[in-house]
């Protein structure tokens, strides 16, 4: 895809960071908008901060992506108000536990992946028929650095993005003969308030340096040129590099060296 105006875009998360960002790079593009966030107060301001500046082609849901009835539901009014959906941007995720693995209690560990991983299979299941019924289109899943290679204190939230990335490359392979354009993104060090625990906004204020419109406008060049992974943000291309190319004994010695170097794990 390559001109997005008059196109139906959906974001889940776009209440703040890089979600909010996609609203607005999209809206100036023309597209018609379908907004999601469980916060109904911080995404009804994007929708009013849209509207303010002339955008009126917006409608919202606030509702959490781990109820795929909620997600099904949204896409049935996108369609009613706009018709099929365009392009899909799974981008709604919280954070992990930031603890090792023995000390993360099973609910946090369940409730992760009903939103970073179930939240995105939702999403998908939920848009997929639209952009099949439309003949074009493209899914964007988003998922992390973290799910090229697994870091300390962060196996819940690595797991979760691990899952995202498998999801979406066998998607890549089904409709690889498809006119649907499957992108993975994996962020590395983007600046949002993802980060709430003290020990991740610690790693936070050294680390997540990269903005959100950076990225966002990144992925959107890499929507245009139908780029299959995008991997982009402070880092991240060490951290591919690692996960790719080393022995794994030497990219988990990395890890763990750099890790160390940035915290106290």
């Amino acid at each position: 895809m390559k001109d997005f105006k008059n196109k139906i875009v959906v974001v889940t998360g776009a209440g703040s960071g890089m979600g909010k960002e996609y609203a607005f790079q999209f809206a100036k593009l023309g597209a018609k908008l379908a907004l999601n966030d469980y916060n109904k107060t911080t995404l009804e301001d994007v929708k009013n901060e849209l509207n303010t500046q002339g955008y009126k082609d917006v409608i919202i849901g606030d509702f959490d992506v781990a109820d795929k009835e909620r997600m099904y539901a949204f896409a049935d009014k996108v369609k009613e108000a706009f018709g099929n959906a365009h392009v899909i941007i799974n981008n709604a995720g919280i954070e992990g536990a930031t603890e090792k693995f023995i000390d993360i209690t099973d609910k946090d560990f369940e409730r992760l992946m009903n939103i970073n991983f179930y939240g995105v299979v939702n999403g998908s299941r939920a848009f997929l028929p639209h952009l099949i019924a439309n003949n074009e289109g493209a899914l964007v899943n988003i998922a992390s650095v973290f799910g090229l290679q697994g870091m300390p204190t962060q196996s819940d939230y690595c797991a979760s993005k691990f899952a995202v990335r498998g999801f979406t490359e066998a998607l890549m392979v089904e409709f690889y003969e498809s006119p649907i354009q499957i992108h993975i993104v994996h962020p590395g060090g983007i600046n949002t308030n993802i980060a709430q625990h003290e020990l991740s906004a610690q790693f936070a204020e050294k680390y997540l340096t990269t903005t959100s419109k950076s990225i966002v406008k990144h992925i959107i060049k890499g929507i245009r040129k139908n780029k299959f992974k995008i991997v982009y943000g402070q880092d991240s291309l060490r951290v591919w590099f690692a996960a790719n190319f080393l022995p794994k004994r030497l990219s988990v010695a990395f890890i763990n060296y750099e890790m160390k170097r940035r915290l106290d794990f």
